[in-house]
């Protein structure tokens, strides 16, 4: 009998096994909790066993419930990937990528309108997220991230390498005075947000100038709002800060740069990457890529 179980009644027990909770699994369907208790009770009959003990208002999952769970998530998964893919337009339509936002912010948005004027069949949407990306259970097609370059089950391509570098205004520099050397520097607090992308730089420079943090700020686009203000020198990354040089908002107090142990990618799971609305955004961000110049 179990051999014909309906798809929609393991639908609704995934809802409610993973939230343990026949209300929000109902609203999680957009259906009443009475429906949703009812295709419960038609699965147990179905199987002939309980998959939830009932507590009042709580619920667990008996050891069947905690058995089937697994395979019904596996199988819903693949499911909605087939149906991905076959709906999916492979030259046209939306394309949905994920990204950081410092990265679209500072380095990818002064040069989009250039793929839009040469891609007007695709509708290219940028969600901004530092977090790893779930293709199983989100419609993104691909991401670019810093990283180390490998994804589990994903497909990468590197798309260029980046550098650590101290930035500041011209007014602070100013008012501080001229820095010398990187011992000068190591005199002055830094701006920088928590990540390891900064291991390369203070194996150089030293581990004692991870002390220096001014940790009021976290977050890459605040810290290079307060230097360009002339609140402390930012330690960042070239990828950010190039333009801002360029235009004189920012300047580098003093030379040196450290290449990142990351670079930027290009990921994307297979069933995606050779996607010809893929492949035109990814060829036209390495294009992109290749004309940008490293620090002197």
């Amino acid at each position: 009998m179990a051999s014909n179980t309906p798809l929609n009644a393991l639908r609704t027990f995934e809802a409610v096994a993973s939230r343990l909770s026949f209300a929000k699994g109902a609203e999680a369907l957009n259906v009443s909790p009475a429906a949703v208790s009812s295709q419960i009770r038609a699965l147990e009959q179905r199987l002939g066993m309980a998959l939830f003990h009932r507590h009042g208002r709580h619920i667990s999952l008996t050891e069947a419930g905690r058995k089937l769970l697994p395979g019904v998530q596996r199988g819903l998964a693949e499911l909605r990937q087939a149906v991905e893919v076959v709906s999916q337009d492979r030259s046209e339509g939306v394309l949905n990528i994920s990204m950081m936002p410092s990265f679209l912010q500072k380095w990818l948005m002064p040069r989009l309108s250039g793929f839009y004027d040469t891609e007007k069949e695709i509708d290219l949407r940028i969600n901004v997220d530092n977090a790893t990306v779930n293709f199983d259970q989100s419609d993104m097609h691909a991401a670019v991230r810093l990283g180390p370059g490998k994804w589990a089950g994903l497909k990468s391509v590197k798309l260029m390498d980046d550098w650590i570098l101290p930035v500041c205004s011209k007014r602070l520099l100013k008012k501080i005075g001229p820095i010398k050397s990187d011992e000068e520097l190591k005199q002055h607090e830094l701006l920088f947000a928590p990540s390891d992308v900064w291991d390369p730089w203070f194996h150089k420079l030293g581990e004692a100038m991870r002390d220096t943090r001014w940790t009021i700020l976290n977050d890459s686009l605040s810290i290079l709002m307060a230097a360009e203000q002339g609140e402390a020198i930012a330690l960042t990354r070239w990828t950010l800060v190039a333009r801002d040089i360029e235009a004189r908002r920012l300047i580098r107090p003093i030379d040196t740069v450290v290449k990142t142990d990351w670079s930027h990618y290009f990921v994307a799971p297979p069933r995606y990457f050779d996607l010809p609305k893929v492949v035109a955004f990814r060829e036209w961000l390495l294009a992109h890529c290749r004309e940008f110049s490293p620090p002197a």
